[in-house]
């Protein structure tokens, strides 16, 4: 069963709202192949977690919804895949 996040570091998550029920960001990219290395970057880190995003591509915008499906709401984990995603995509944007 996973854990109720942490508000503290939920309130941290610079650009994430809760929208629907769902940790929600927009991510704006350069190009495609910078917003695909990012696609694949977060690939990654979520198939570790075990845990995988709602996203969609349109050419250099990435929009991300994160959800405990078996909780039916935001949890620990997807806090921390968003602070994840948030080190990805700012380590990309220097």
């Amino acid at each position: 069963m996973s854990t109720q996040p942490d508000l503290k570091m939920l309130s941290k998550l610079s650009g994430w709202v809760m929208l629907d029920g769902k940790l929600h960001q927009t991510f704006i990219f350069n190009d495609f192949t910078q917003t695909f290395g990012f696609i694949t970057q977060v690939a990654i880190e979520a198939s570790k977690m075990n845990h995988h995003p709602h996203w969609s591509n349109v050419y250099q915008t990435v929009v991300i919804d994160l959800i405990t499906h078996s909780e039916g709401s935001v949890t620990q984990l997807d806090v921390e895949l968003a602070t994840k995603i948030s080190d990805i995509f700012n380590h990309m944007s220097k």
